[in-house]
């Protein structure tokens, strides 16, 4: 086993790192072994999140936010169902280098953790599968993702079990439903990367605006 399989295994790589600069770089030096790795690591988020979106979205031409996008694996799972409408965002450029051409409309290098540069009520949904993994990304991103998405829209997120409570994403995310801020509709435990017993939960919430 590398030394990166043992990482995610114990859940510790990026808690040590206390810039945004140290993330990036972590991430940056990823990036070329990063897709063989998530298929080694038999890595179902992206495809698991994508059969729970659909779910609840028929209308193929809405417009989706990827935040967190990698290098564009929930794309390729969302291009399958017909799901072209998508702009992605990540922190690490060397990874948006490496999304496929004809997936995503636009590509931006963005810190999750600062107000993102979009305006109010801009997408129909929010996906962010794999970012909320080594507590780099708090929990007050929900709120950009609310912000950014419209009324009824619906927000599709990964959380990784490791970090759901000592980061307080459980707190925050009842914070939303008791301000009526959303609806969730799905919350479980998924697989996730099973081959490694790193799980995370999966949900999927609907954006309440008045």
């Amino acid at each position: 086993m590398g030394q990166k399989d043992k990482d995610v295994v114990n859940k510790i790589p990026i808690y040590k790192l206390k810039t945004t600069k140290e993330v990036m770089k972590y991430y940056d030096g990823w990036g070329d072994k990063y897709d063989q790795e998530m298929v080694d690591w038999n890595y179902t988020g992206p495809k698991e999140t994508v059969n729970v979106f659909i779910k609840y979205t028929p209308n193929k031409k809405i417009r989706i936010y990827d935040a967190g996008c990698g290098t564009g694996l929930v794309g390729i799972e969302l291009k399958k169902y017909d799901y072209l409408n998508i702009d992605g965002a990540d922190l690490s450029e060397k990874l948006l280098d490496l999304v496929p051409k004809g997936y995503y409309k636009n590509l931006e290098q963005t810190d999750l953790n600062k107000p993102i540069k979009v305006a109010n009520d801009q997408y129909d949904a929010v996906m962010c599968v794999g970012t909320f993994t080594f507590g780099h990304v708090k929990p007050h991103a929900l709120n950009e993702f609310i912000r950014i998405t419209k009324n009824k829209g619906l927000i599709c997120f990964t959380i990784n079990e490791g970090i759901y409570e000592e980061y307080g994403f459980d707190k925050k995310i009842k914070e939303l439903s008791d301000n009526s801020q959303w609806n969730v509709k799905e919350f479980f435990k998924s697989d996730y990367i099973a081959s490694k017993d790193v799980n995370a939960w999966l949900g999927l919430a609907e954006v309440i605006k008045k």
